[in-house]
């Protein structure tokens, strides 16, 4: 063969070695990258008031290891309609605490509530429950004025009333709600949180969320969104 012709065979050669492993980098650059993907969609279980993630990856290793579920209820929202267990069983809900004369957080947090109803709006797989903790302030006149200004949909937002012990009973025990994380409190000491408890369809608690940042919200909906995707 003819050295030039050679050097050309051998040069393509090369070529297409190089086109090769570039090709296998790509590749593999792209199965790294959905992996990472796939991982950071993957939502943990809270199991204890600690909030210790659980990453699990199947139903049988959920079932054994995830044993909280958030407990019975029963209370009224601010169309006076009884809200239970029932009304959110087989749906993704979020939980948060609030009282309507609160000056501080609860104004932020109910703008916060406000960005995930638009997000959702009209889905009716995912609910919103506010709590009151000043039940006794709270009726459910005033939860619907408070209800009105803010524009909440009723049919998927529902600001709840009822029976002081039992709320912070559900609050503390159920949802692990607290200022700080960990259940250290009495149900008689009152109860002020700016979290949001994010729960699947199963009533397992799937993460919490500082409810006055934007930025955590925008988490929560991407986190909703994935939930509601599996």
């Amino acid at each position: 063969m003819d050295l030039q012709v050679l050097k050309i065979v051998n040069q393509f050669g090369k070529m297409k070695r190089k086109i090769n492993l570039l090709f296998c980098f790509v590749v593999f650059g792209i199965f790294i990258s959905c992996n990472k993907k796939n991982e950071a969609e993957k939502i943990p279980y809270y199991n204890s008031p600690d909030f210790m993630p659980h990453w699990l990856d199947t139903r049988e290793e959920v079932e054994k290891e995830i044993t909280h579920h958030i407990g019975n209820f029963s209370f009224t929202d601010q169309e006076n309609k009884r809200i239970t267990q029932e009304t959110v069983k087989g749906k993704i809900h979020v939980a948060n605490f609030f009282f309507t004369t609160c000056p501080s957080i609860c104004p932020k947090m109910t703008i916060q509530f406000e960005n995930i109803q638009k997000a959702f709006a009209k889905d009716s797989n995912l609910v919103l429950l506010s709590f009151s903790v000043t039940p006794w302030i709270d009726s459910t006149e005033r939860l619907k004025t408070y209800a009105d200004f803010y524009h909440i949909d009723p049919k998927q937002w529902h600001l709840l009333t009822g029976e002081k012990s039992k709320i912070y009973e559900l609050a503390r025990k159920s949802y692990f709600a607290e200022e700080e994380i960990g259940f250290t409190k009495d149900s008689t000491e009152f109860l002020h949180t700016e979290h949001f408890i994010l729960v699947d369809t199963s009533g397992r608690i799937r993460g919490i969320y500082n409810g006055t940042l934007e930025l955590e919200t925008e988490r929560l909906i991407g986190d909703i969104k994935n939930l509601l995707s599996e």
